[in-house]
């Protein structure tokens, strides 16, 4: 179908000036400080420079950094400790069994210190592995999350762009439309000065062509409009002239046949619900994380010890540093926490039940979505293929009207009339080419499709 769609356009565009005829053929020259760009240039742009996928970008760093840090409590814990102690006024002792004005002793040197080397090795935690998946979990929630943005960033970017483009082509079809007035209102008053005409159809004609300098106006605003949300949506100054190198065309495109087949690919391929299928199984680990936390916790421990005491008349040098050391095991079990547990384990379930929820929401809203685009993309194509051929009618009309027009025989009305269907037929056109785009930007999104 989308063969004869072509087909038939450049069947039509040899009949008559296009409106793209200034577009067809770009050069490549440009202007000092112009951006002349096609719709992968804008993309590429936009996704070099989105401050969204920029903040997706810090949220996998920072899931992965998260990651580390969860995998931390089964890893080696080695910590290392060194004290020094300059006695002001020494410490003594009592010894029993001894009269009262006996003096105390001393026995604290003027100078002490300790250094000490501790490790601990988790054996058995289950919490924490549990944890850890569900981080890991987040992780791949996290690179869906980039999935999605990056989807949101290229759609904004194309329908930006083909919404510059029909602006610009719009305002095309006013000027050729003036044109045309412009033209037929110098064909009246040559008539009139012959007496073919009266005085009236002069003014008409030029009524015909004042009364689309208001339209000029508006599309001329749209197009500013639109270049400044497509400049914005790329991440480029407004201040930089844009020349946007493509034209309003059909593609080719292929789409599921029907909707279970589009329901399918969907739900492969959309990050939104990868993202909620994940967050589902992330849950889950933190439920079980939650419930390790009764089970008993094994850690093997051990320390290295190096200590010394010494008064100021000894050299540091010739101090003595005995070393002792010692490993064990260390074995932790929670009898009673105050249901401190419990309440967790359940509030983990009511946050796996409302990701559930969501989940089974965004399902039926996205079969909803796709049937809803796959449909207007189906309009759209079938009233292009509609429209191809009633723009070659409407130019064909136009031709006769303004010929019997300018021969006398055709009515004035009747030359508007033809100009109003062409214009008309050009401005269908054009729409349903904008629709079928536009149509196609969005079921790509719904059917999880990033080009790359």
């Amino acid at each position: 179908m989308v063969k004869n769609i072509v087909v038939s356009f450049m069947l039509v565009a040899a009949s008559f000036t296009p409106v793209h005829a200034a577009d067809k053929a770009p050069k490549d020259s440009s202007v000092a400080g112009e951006l002349r760009v096609r719709l992968e240039d804008a993309v590429r742009i936009g996704l070099q420079k989105s401050r969204t996928l920029e903040l997706a970008r810090l949220d996998r760093r920072m899931s992965s950094e998260k990651l580390m840090e969860a995998t931390s409590p089964v890893l080696p814990q080695i910590t290392s400790g060194f004290t020094y102690t300059r006695s002001l006024q020494p410490s003594v002792m009592f010894l029993p069994n001894f009269p009262a004005v006996t003096s105390p002793m001393e026995i604290s040197s003027d100078n002490s210190a300790t250094a000490t080397l501790e490790v601990s090795q988790s054996l058995f935690n289950g919490s924490a592995y549990a944890s850890i998946r569900a981080v890991a979990t987040a992780g791949k929630m996290s690179d869906e999350a980039y999935r999605n943005a990056e989807s949101a960033v290229l759609s904004d970017i194309s329908m930006a762009y083909y919404d510059a483009l029909i602006s610009r082509d719009q305002l095309k079809l006013v000027e050729e439309s003036i044109a045309r007035w412009e033209e037929s209102r110098k064909d009246t008053q040559a008539m009139f000065r012959q007496g073919v005409v009266a005085d009236i159809d002069t003014l008409k004609a030029f009524l015909s062509v004042e009364n689309l300098r208001p339209d000029l106006i508006q599309a001329e605003t749209r197009v500013n409009a639109t270049m400044t949300r497509l400049k914005n949506t790329m991440g480029v100054s407004l201040e930089t002239p844009l020349v946007l190198l493509d034209t309003l065309s059909v593609g080719s495109r292929s789409y599921p046949g029907d909707l279970a087949a589009a329901w399918s690919e969907a739900m492969e391929k959309r990050p939104d619900i990868r993202q909620l299928e994940l967050q589902v199984k992330a849950e889950k680990d933190k439920i079980t994380a939650v419930r390790a936390e009764r089970f008993p916790m094994l850690t093997a421990v051990g320390q290295l010890e190096s200590q010394t005491a010494f008064d100021d008349e000894v050299q540091l040098s010739d101090s003595r540093w005995p070393v002792s050391s010692w490993v064990g095991v260390q074995v932790s079990l929670p009898i009673f926490t105050g249901y401190r547990i419990s309440s967790r384990v359940q509030q983990a379930k009511i946050a796996q039940f409302q990701t559930m929820t969501r989940l089974e929401d965004l399902r039926a809203n996205a079969m909803a979505e796709i049937e809803l685009r796959l449909s207007a993309w189906r309009e759209a194509e079938k009233r292009i293929d509609v429209q191809s051929s009633t723009i070659a009618m409407a130019q064909r009309g136009y031709r006769i009207s303004l010929l019997r027009f300018r021969e006398g025989v055709g009515s004035r009305l009747e030359l508007t009339d033809s100009e109003l269907q062409l214009n008309k037929a050009r401005t269908n056109y054009l729409q349903a080419v904008y629709d079928y785009l536009a149509a196609g930007v969005l079921l790509d999104r719904s059917l999880g499709r990033i080009p790359r």
